[in-house]
């Protein structure tokens, strides 16, 4: 009899955890996408989320408009064997620089570069993939750990999933409360790539929008913004 009720104790305490963490799911899940309660006044910390091909064109079109007193400082992350998309985000930030006639002290603290492990290459198997993309989620925690962002942008890369699942966690645990902001890759005009249908089917994106009529049709809980290239 004493056996089991050691044995009851720590199941008790495990469900009990489990419990509060689901709750704490639902929670997160409820007021993401709502409006704040208060005005945000002051600078918010950004990671925006760069990707191989037309994604980092695209994404830099969206940051040449954003307004960059209130999103900064700026942390561009890209895959590990991405080595042309940072090259062009600091391209973009010295003309910004430039124009805001910034030292490069202020350059350095106003935006930073970082790579991230990707969870699967382009032709790798599904088996290995599976090693690789806990790496890559354990190095996603770490960066956005680090960095404690108010603000995710992404456009469809897939190195954006452990990324958003990362800042998503933190707001679980209570440690930053970050908005993740999904813009669909222009290129989808019929169905949404893989990493975008991963995000609005688990809801992990507070803000999800689509660049055609016809796709916010077929996913109403996304916003339809027009073609932004």
């Amino acid at each position: 009899m004493e056996n089991a009720n050691h044995l009851c104790c720590p199941t008790n305490i495990i469900l009990f955890v489990i419990s509060i963490f689901v709750a704490r799911v639902a929670y997160v899940l409820y007021w993401s996408g709502k409006p704040l309660r208060t005005l945000i006044r002051q600078p918010m910390c950004t990671i925006i989320i760069l990707g191989s091909g037309g994604h980092t064109a695209e994404m830099l079109n969206l940051v040449a408009v954003l307004q960059k007193d209130k999103y900064t400082p700026r942390f561009y992350i890209a895959a590990l064997t991405d080595n042309m998309s940072l090259q062009k985000a600091q391209v973009l930030e010295e003309s910004l620089a430039h124009q805001m006639h910034e030292s490069a002290r202020e350059r350095t603290e106003v935006a930073q570069f970082m790579k991230i492990y990707r969870s699967r290459e382009v032709g790798q198997s599904y088996l290995t993939s599976v090693g690789t993309t806990l790496v890559a989620i354990v190095h996603a925690l770490w960066l956005v750990f680090k960095i404690k962002p108010q603000v995710v942008i992404c456009n469809g890369p897939g190195t954006c999933i452990p990324l958003c699942a990362a800042a998503f966690l933190l707001k679980v645990v209570g440690i930053k409360w970050s908005c993740i902001f999904y813009v669909e890759s222009i290129a989808r005009v019929k169905k949404l790539s893989l990493s975008g249908l991963l995000l609005y089917k688990s809801n992990l994106a507070d803000q999800f929008f689509v660049q055609w009529p016809q796709l916010q049709k077929k996913y109403p809980k996304a916003h339809y913004v027009g073609c932004l290239m």
